[in-house]
Protein backbone atom coordinates (compact mmCIF):
# COMPACT_ATOMS: atom_id res chain seq x y z
CA UNK A 1 0.00 0.00 0.00
CA UNK A 2 1.68 3.18 -1.12
CA UNK A 3 1.88 6.25 1.10
CA UNK A 4 2.38 9.92 0.33
CA UNK A 5 0.87 9.66 -3.15
CA UNK A 6 1.60 12.75 -5.21
CA UNK A 7 -0.43 14.05 -8.10
CA UNK A 8 2.28 16.44 -9.27
CA UNK A 9 2.99 20.13 -8.68
CA UNK A 10 -0.63 21.10 -8.06
CA UNK A 11 -0.72 18.72 -5.11
CA UNK A 12 2.58 19.98 -3.71
CA UNK A 13 1.03 22.45 -1.27
CA UNK A 14 1.47 25.84 -2.96
CA UNK A 15 -0.86 27.72 -0.62
CA UNK A 16 -1.79 31.37 -0.53
CA UNK A 17 0.21 33.50 1.91
CA UNK A 18 -1.40 34.87 5.09
CA UNK A 19 0.01 37.00 7.88
CA UNK A 20 0.02 33.91 10.12
CA UNK A 21 1.91 31.90 7.48
CA UNK A 22 4.52 34.64 7.13
CA UNK A 23 5.05 34.91 10.90
CA UNK A 24 5.36 31.15 11.35
CA UNK A 25 7.77 30.83 8.44
CA UNK A 26 10.04 33.47 9.93
CA UNK A 27 10.01 31.94 13.42
CA UNK A 28 10.42 28.37 12.17
CA UNK A 29 13.52 29.48 10.27
CA UNK A 30 15.48 30.80 13.26
CA UNK A 31 17.04 29.18 16.33
CA UNK A 32 15.95 29.96 18.97
CA UNK A 33 12.51 30.54 17.40
CA UNK A 34 11.77 33.96 18.86
CA UNK A 35 11.94 37.48 17.44
CA UNK A 36 11.17 41.02 18.62
CA UNK A 37 8.08 42.49 17.01
CA UNK A 38 10.19 45.16 15.29
CA UNK A 39 12.17 42.44 13.50
CA UNK A 40 9.01 40.55 12.58
CA UNK A 41 7.55 43.72 11.12
CA UNK A 42 10.66 44.30 9.03
CA UNK A 43 10.74 40.68 7.85
CA UNK A 44 7.08 40.32 6.83
CA UNK A 45 6.73 43.74 5.22
CA UNK A 46 8.13 42.47 1.86
CA UNK A 47 5.28 39.94 1.83
CA UNK A 48 2.68 42.71 1.89
CA UNK A 49 1.89 42.34 5.61
CA UNK A 50 1.51 45.76 7.24
CA UNK A 51 1.93 46.72 10.87
CA UNK A 52 -1.73 46.62 11.89
CA UNK A 53 -2.27 43.30 10.10
CA UNK A 54 0.80 41.83 11.79
CA UNK A 55 -0.23 42.95 15.27
CA UNK A 56 -3.73 41.55 14.81
CA UNK A 57 -2.26 38.24 13.62
CA UNK A 58 0.15 38.10 16.57
CA UNK A 59 -2.68 38.71 19.04
CA UNK A 60 -4.75 35.92 17.49
CA UNK A 61 -1.79 33.54 17.50
CA UNK A 62 -1.03 34.20 21.18
CA UNK A 63 -4.70 33.66 22.04
CA UNK A 64 -4.73 30.41 20.05
CA UNK A 65 -1.63 29.09 21.81
CA UNK A 66 0.59 29.24 18.72
CA UNK A 67 2.94 31.82 20.23
CA UNK A 68 4.06 33.14 23.60
CA UNK A 69 4.84 36.78 24.26
CA UNK A 70 7.29 38.42 26.68
CA UNK A 71 7.32 42.21 26.43
CA UNK A 72 7.85 42.84 22.70
CA UNK A 73 9.30 39.40 21.87
CA UNK A 74 7.25 36.58 20.33
CA UNK A 75 8.24 32.90 20.20
CA UNK A 76 6.86 29.54 19.18
CA UNK A 77 4.75 27.54 21.63
CA UNK A 78 5.79 24.02 22.65
CA UNK A 79 3.42 22.54 20.07
CA UNK A 80 5.06 24.49 17.28
CA UNK A 81 8.52 23.75 18.64
CA UNK A 82 7.72 20.12 17.84
CA UNK A 83 6.88 21.22 14.30
CA UNK A 84 10.23 23.00 14.06
CA UNK A 85 12.00 19.83 15.20
CA UNK A 86 10.20 17.84 12.47
CA UNK A 87 11.26 20.41 9.89
CA UNK A 88 14.84 20.34 11.16
CA UNK A 89 14.82 16.56 10.84
CA UNK A 90 13.41 16.84 7.32
CA UNK A 91 16.39 18.99 6.35
CA UNK A 92 19.04 16.99 8.23
CA UNK A 93 17.71 13.43 8.68
CA UNK A 94 20.03 11.24 10.72
CA UNK A 95 21.00 8.18 8.71
CA UNK A 96 23.33 5.22 9.07
CA UNK A 97 24.76 2.62 6.72
CA UNK A 98 22.17 0.12 5.52
CA UNK A 99 22.99 -3.60 5.61
CA UNK A 100 19.70 -5.05 4.40
CA UNK A 101 17.64 -5.02 7.61
CA UNK A 102 14.15 -3.48 7.75
CA UNK A 103 12.24 -1.95 10.64
CA UNK A 104 8.82 -3.53 11.03
CA UNK A 105 6.02 -2.23 13.25
CA UNK A 106 2.91 -4.36 13.78
CA UNK A 107 -0.18 -2.80 15.35
CA UNK A 108 -1.33 -4.90 18.31
CA UNK A 109 -3.99 -2.64 19.85
CA UNK A 110 -7.62 -3.47 19.12
CA UNK A 111 -10.94 -1.72 19.62
CA UNK A 112 -9.69 1.71 18.58
CA UNK A 113 -12.08 4.17 16.93
CA UNK A 114 -11.60 5.75 13.49
CA UNK A 115 -10.06 8.93 14.91
CA UNK A 116 -7.53 6.99 17.00
CA UNK A 117 -6.62 4.77 14.05
CA UNK A 118 -6.14 7.81 11.81
CA UNK A 119 -3.96 9.50 14.44
CA UNK A 120 -1.80 6.38 14.76
CA UNK A 121 -1.43 6.10 10.99
CA UNK A 122 -0.29 9.73 10.85
CA UNK A 123 2.27 9.08 13.60
CA UNK A 124 3.68 6.08 11.77
CA UNK A 125 3.84 7.94 8.46
CA UNK A 126 5.66 10.80 10.21
CA UNK A 127 8.26 8.21 11.28
CA UNK A 128 8.76 7.51 7.56
CA UNK A 129 7.25 4.05 7.83
CA UNK A 130 5.03 2.75 5.03
CA UNK A 131 2.04 0.42 5.34
CA UNK A 132 2.53 -2.93 3.62
CA UNK A 133 -0.93 -4.13 4.63
CA UNK A 134 -3.37 -3.11 7.32
CA UNK A 135 -1.50 -2.95 10.61
CA UNK A 136 1.93 -3.84 9.20
CA UNK A 137 4.38 -0.97 8.65
CA UNK A 138 8.01 -1.12 7.61
CA UNK A 139 10.98 0.65 6.08
CA UNK A 140 14.71 0.02 5.55
CA UNK A 141 16.59 0.28 8.85
CA UNK A 142 18.84 3.16 7.81
CA UNK A 143 17.56 5.92 10.10
CA UNK A 144 19.53 6.92 13.19
CA UNK A 145 16.57 7.14 15.56
CA UNK A 146 14.57 5.18 18.09
CA UNK A 147 10.85 4.60 17.84
CA UNK A 148 8.88 6.61 20.45
CA UNK A 149 8.30 4.80 23.74
CA UNK A 150 4.56 5.50 23.54
CA UNK A 151 4.33 3.40 20.40
CA UNK A 152 5.01 0.24 22.41
CA UNK A 153 1.59 0.55 24.03
CA UNK A 154 -0.15 -0.05 20.70
CA UNK A 155 2.40 -1.87 18.54
CA UNK A 156 5.32 -4.26 18.48
CA UNK A 157 8.58 -3.45 16.69
CA UNK A 158 10.86 -5.94 14.99
CA UNK A 159 13.87 -6.24 12.71
CA UNK A 160 13.07 -8.11 9.50
CA UNK A 161 14.71 -9.38 6.32
CA UNK A 162 11.95 -9.66 3.69
CA UNK A 163 12.30 -12.35 1.02
CA UNK A 164 11.04 -9.91 -1.61
CA UNK A 165 13.82 -7.97 -3.38
CA UNK A 166 14.28 -4.62 -1.65
CA UNK A 167 13.83 -2.59 -4.86
CA UNK A 168 10.51 -4.31 -5.58
CA UNK A 169 9.28 -3.77 -2.03
CA UNK A 170 10.23 -0.09 -2.13
CA UNK A 171 8.33 0.31 -5.41
CA UNK A 172 5.21 -1.10 -3.74
CA UNK A 173 5.51 1.09 -0.67
CA UNK A 174 6.47 4.54 -1.98
CA UNK A 175 5.52 6.50 -5.13
CA UNK A 176 9.09 7.65 -5.72
CA UNK A 177 8.59 8.85 -9.30
CA UNK A 178 5.69 11.08 -8.25
CA UNK A 179 7.57 12.48 -5.26
CA UNK A 180 10.60 13.24 -7.42
CA UNK A 181 8.50 14.94 -10.12
CA UNK A 182 6.88 17.21 -7.55
CA UNK A 183 10.26 17.98 -5.96
CA UNK A 184 11.72 19.05 -9.31
CA UNK A 185 8.66 21.19 -10.04
CA UNK A 186 9.01 22.90 -6.66
CA UNK A 187 12.70 23.59 -7.25
CA UNK A 188 11.88 25.17 -10.60
CA UNK A 189 9.04 27.18 -9.05
CA UNK A 190 11.32 28.51 -6.29
CA UNK A 191 14.05 29.44 -8.77
CA UNK A 192 11.56 31.34 -10.94
CA UNK A 193 9.69 33.05 -8.07
CA UNK A 194 9.56 36.77 -8.92
CA UNK A 195 9.37 38.22 -5.42
CA UNK A 196 9.66 37.55 -1.65
CA UNK A 197 6.05 36.42 -1.22
CA UNK A 198 6.29 33.94 -4.08
CA UNK A 199 9.61 32.62 -2.75
CA UNK A 200 8.18 32.15 0.73
CA UNK A 201 5.18 30.29 -0.69
CA UNK A 202 7.49 28.05 -2.72
CA UNK A 203 9.82 27.24 0.16
CA UNK A 204 6.94 26.59 2.56
CA UNK A 205 5.72 24.01 0.04
CA UNK A 206 9.24 22.60 -0.25
CA UNK A 207 9.59 21.95 3.48
CA UNK A 208 6.14 20.31 3.57
CA UNK A 209 7.20 18.09 0.68
CA UNK A 210 10.43 17.14 2.46
CA UNK A 211 8.38 15.79 5.36
CA UNK A 212 7.16 13.12 2.92
CA UNK A 213 10.62 12.05 1.73
CA UNK A 214 11.08 8.42 2.87
CA UNK A 215 14.87 8.98 3.23
CA UNK A 216 15.75 5.61 1.75
CA UNK A 217 19.26 4.18 1.44
CA UNK A 218 20.99 5.47 -1.72
CA UNK A 219 21.05 1.96 -3.19
CA UNK A 220 17.23 1.90 -3.20
CA UNK A 221 16.67 5.33 -4.77
CA UNK A 222 16.15 6.10 -8.47
CA UNK A 223 18.99 7.86 -10.32
CA UNK A 224 19.19 11.65 -9.84
CA UNK A 225 17.01 11.60 -6.73
CA UNK A 226 16.15 15.28 -5.99
CA UNK A 227 15.91 14.96 -2.21
CA UNK A 228 19.40 16.35 -1.47
CA UNK A 229 18.90 19.27 -3.87
CA UNK A 230 15.58 20.10 -2.23
CA UNK A 231 17.17 20.02 1.23
CA UNK A 232 20.06 22.20 0.12
CA UNK A 233 17.71 24.78 -1.43
CA UNK A 234 15.56 25.00 1.71
CA UNK A 235 18.57 25.16 4.05
CA UNK A 236 19.98 28.05 2.02
CA UNK A 237 16.64 29.88 2.15
CA UNK A 238 16.42 29.38 5.90
CA UNK A 239 19.92 30.82 6.31
CA UNK A 240 18.80 33.84 4.27
CA UNK A 241 15.86 34.39 6.61
CA UNK A 242 18.03 33.99 9.71
CA UNK A 243 20.58 36.46 8.33
CA UNK A 244 17.84 38.97 7.48
CA UNK A 245 16.60 38.66 11.05
CA UNK A 246 20.10 39.37 12.35
CA UNK A 247 20.07 35.94 13.97
CA UNK A 248 22.81 33.35 13.90
CA UNK A 249 20.85 30.18 13.19
CA UNK A 250 22.31 27.76 15.72
CA UNK A 251 20.27 24.99 14.10
CA UNK A 252 22.58 25.26 11.07
CA UNK A 253 25.80 25.36 13.07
Amino acid sequence: MRVNESAGPRAAGLRSLSARSAVLSMLLAVHPPQLPVKDLLRLVEPFGVGGSTLRAALSRMVAAGDLWRTDAVYGLSDRLLARQRRQDDAIHPGTRAWHGDWEMVVITATGRGPAERAELRARLAALRLAELREGVWLRPANLERRLPDGLREVAGSYTARPDEPAQDLVARLWPLDGWAATARALLAHAAAAPGPAERLTAFAAIVRHLLGDPVLPPALLPPDWPGPALRTAYAEYRREVAAAAGWRDRGEA
